[in-house]
């Protein structure tokens, strides 16, 4: 550092001669620099040797930016097997045209889209619809399956389409406005966006979106038709369960005979009968013990007097007798509630379908089939009516010829199977409300009420079972 200091010293002039050397003896050279420490890096690499370091699609073309997706990564644990060790990189591949005109920045000055990239995927340089149009339709033909010469083709012959082609194609109608500007384009085709393209094409086929609509009806008829005719089996045969349930009315006439022993002196005492909204109520009344119901009550005095009975049978006597080892006199009375616990609890077995008919919703079923009655009419005035003219043009008049025969025949019998199940509903109401009154919101509301009843059983059943201990298997379960 001194010889460093006496090297500059030595190179700036001073006019103080004391700063001379004596006897004139020049000055000492100055050293060499130090050279760099040999620990220091290389220099940053230019920015063309960066852009080489970005991530590459398959074309080779730098992969765009997208919006990031936030979350924490999960550390490799190399002694401990994870799901994450089960996933092949070849199993799932995703979109990535998708994905970039989904999630990536609108940025005008992208430095990852080069001019070699913009060459291979021109863009087009013409929009006929709207930008948000555009762009929705732009996210429902990537969806398809086919080509646009293909979905043509398959619009002409009336056949080849998928459900989710359909679905999407008949969410692209275009209105009157688009339509017309559309049709009356006379620029380069090529210039048109592929969805935009797809719809021009399509507009040239005469009613293209009435037949998409026409063959995806046809596509989801099957299985309209064969939801509809389940829900009707099972309101059929709901209402013949509650209506030849033994048991359910067992309940019911012990429920009655309580509730005029509790109601008596009152004005409510000496009832014929009463609305099943009451079967509800019972867990609502609680005994002098704070823990048991009425419910709890009703419920082992069927017990006790259904395990009676099924004793008292030809099957029961059968039973004890293989039995009579192992049951005392004294322990007859808890083997008969068990046998009557079986038999109350197999109840919700019995009303399975009066369960599921809870769940249905009458409007909605008879709405459904008004759909299907009223699409069949349009595609029956579309075939015949609008369409006659285009007969020897394709199979498509044919096809739908051949299906509207079907088509006809199973809406008639879903019609007469509606007829017939409402007058069921009406009449099972009627057997346990007598006289219904029209202003009854819901036509399945006794189904509702008996649903919930039997989750109340349940309830009951499981906490008697409990309290019982074990119990051994029991052939007489099923029998009434």
């Amino acid at each position: 550092f001194l010889s460093k200091t006496k090297c500059n010293n030595s190179l700036k002039p001073n006019l103080s001669q004391s700063s001379f050397p004596v006897a004139g003896v020049p000055p000492p050279p100055c050293p060499p620099p130090r050279p760099k420490p040999l620990d220091e890096g290389p220099p940053p690499p230019p920015p063309s040797l960066l852009r080489q370091q970005m991530p590459l699609g398959k074309d080779g073309s730098p992969l765009p930016k997208l919006k990031p997706l936030h979350w924490d990564k999960v550390r490799a644990a190399p002694n401990r097997s994870t799901v994450w060790d089960k996933l092949r990189s070849s199993s799932f591949e995703f979109d990535e045209e998708m994905i970039e005109s989904l999630f990536g920045y609108n940025l005008q000055n992208n430095l990852t889209k080069n001019d070699e990239s913009k060459s291979k995927t021109p863009s087009p340089s013409k929009h006929v619809l709207e930008t948000k149009r555009l762009h929705n339709i732009t996210i429902l033909s990537k969806a398809l399956s086919v080509t646009a010469e293909q979905v043509c083709v398959a619009l002409i012959q009336g056949d080849g389409l998928s459900l989710q082609d359909l679905e999407a194609l008949s969410k692209m109608v275009p209105t009157k406005d688009e339509e017309a500007k559309l049709s009356n384009y006379k620029g380069d085709v090529f210039e048109l966006g592929s969805a935009e393209k797809l719809v021009k094409a399509m507009l040239k086929i005469p009613f293209a979106f009435s037949r998409i609509e026409a063959m995806l009806y046809r596509e989801t008829f099957e299985d309209e038709v064969l939801h509809l005719a389940k829900s009707f089996a099972i309101l059929e045969e709901a209402c013949k369960e509650l209506r030849s349930s033994r048991l359910f009315l067992k309940l019911l006439e012990a429920v009655l005979k309580t509730g005029n022993r509790m109601n008596i002196g009152t004005i409510r005492g000496g009832a014929k009968a009463f609305k099943l909204d009451a079967l509800l109520k019972l867990a609502d009344v609680k005994g002098t013990d704070g823990k048991t119901t009425l419910l709890h009550f009703v419920v082992q005095e069927i017990i006790r007097s259904e395990g009676l009975r099924v004793s008292e049978s030809i099957m029961g006597k059968i039973h004890q007798i293989s039995n009579k080892n192992t049951i005392n006199i004294e322990d007859k009375d808890e083997y008969y509630k068990k046998m009557g616990l079986d038999l109350v609890s197999g109840l919700t077995t019995e009303l399975c379908n009066a369960k599921k008919t809870a769940t249905i919703d009458l409007d909605v079923l008879a709405t459904s089939v008004t759909n299907l009655s009223d699409n069949m009419r349009k595609l029956q005035n579309l075939v015949e009516r609008d369409m006659v003219v285009e007969e020897n043009k394709g199979g498509f008049v044919i096809s739908m010829r051949t299906f509207l025969k079907y088509a006809e025949t199973k809406v008639k019998e879903l019609r007469e199977d509606e007829g017939r199940v409402l007058v069921h509903v009406r009449e099972i109401t009627e057997y346990f409300h007598g006289d219904v009154s029209k202003e009854e919101s819901n036509p399945l509301r006794i189904f509702v009420i008996v649903r919930d009843f039997l989750s109340m059983l349940d309830n009951v059943c499981k906490e008697l079972r409990s309290l019982k201990g074990p119990r051994s298997p029991n052939p007489l379960a099923p029998f009434r």
